[in-house]
């Protein structure tokens, strides 16, 4: 009988054996799909280190978060270019904004330096190709040119003799020559006459 026993008893133990297999561990996968059984699995492989350094549960866990971390971090990079982007847009219109701006400045500029010109003349400036009839000389200068009173006689003044006499440093007329005194006197009486 003995004979008989310990052949059942090796057999039993090599059933029990076959039936207390540990499931095998846990894949990187099941991990990043459950996030609460990776936490238990960092917890537990946390608490000695030493023994779980090489666990295979444990190495896929640190896998599995060091793979949730890269993508958090691409997503905070994209996240960053994006604005990053924006910003370069928003900083391209304002400086062709302000391009345009200047250039608008200067036009506006020549053509009031145009116009003053012209309005030297009693004339108004041409009308820009944008700017409706109505609108036509509605804020253009204009000069107005005096008309010429011939009453006074300016002859005296030109007799008189020009030196300063406050010994300031106003350009004494003594020092013309007497040509150009007789040129202007003449161009005088050619215009009251």
């Amino acid at each position: 009988m003995t004979k008989t026993i310990a052949p059942i008893l090796v057999c039993g133990v090599w059933l029990l054996a076959g039936c207390s297999n540990e499931p095998p561990p846990r894949s990187v996968r099941e991990y990043l799909d459950n996030s609460i059984l990776l936490e238990a699995a960092m917890v537990r492989c946390a608490e000695n280190r030493d023994e779980t350094r090489y666990d295979a549960e444990c190495v896929n866990a640190r896998q599995a978060v060091s793979l949730i971390e890269a993508r958090k971090e691409r997503t905070r990079h994209d996240a960053l270019e994006l604005q990053s982007q924006r910003k370069r847009d928003a900083l391209r219109r304002t400086q062709r904004a302000a391009a345009e701006a200047r250039r608008r400045a200067i036009a506006d500029e020549e053509r009031r330096k145009e116009a003053a010109y012209v309005a030297q003349f009693g004339e108004l400036p041409p009308p820009l190709e944008d700017e409706r009839d109505d609108d036509i000389g509605a804020n253009a200068p204009g000069a107005v040119i005096p008309e010429v009173v011939e009453t006074q006689n300016y002859a005296p003044i030109l007799d008189m003799p020009l030196s300063a006499s406050d010994g300031g440093n106003a350009p004494v007329a003594e020092s013309m020559q007497t040509s150009d005194l007789e040129e202007v006197r003449r161009r005088n009486e050619e215009l009251h006459d």
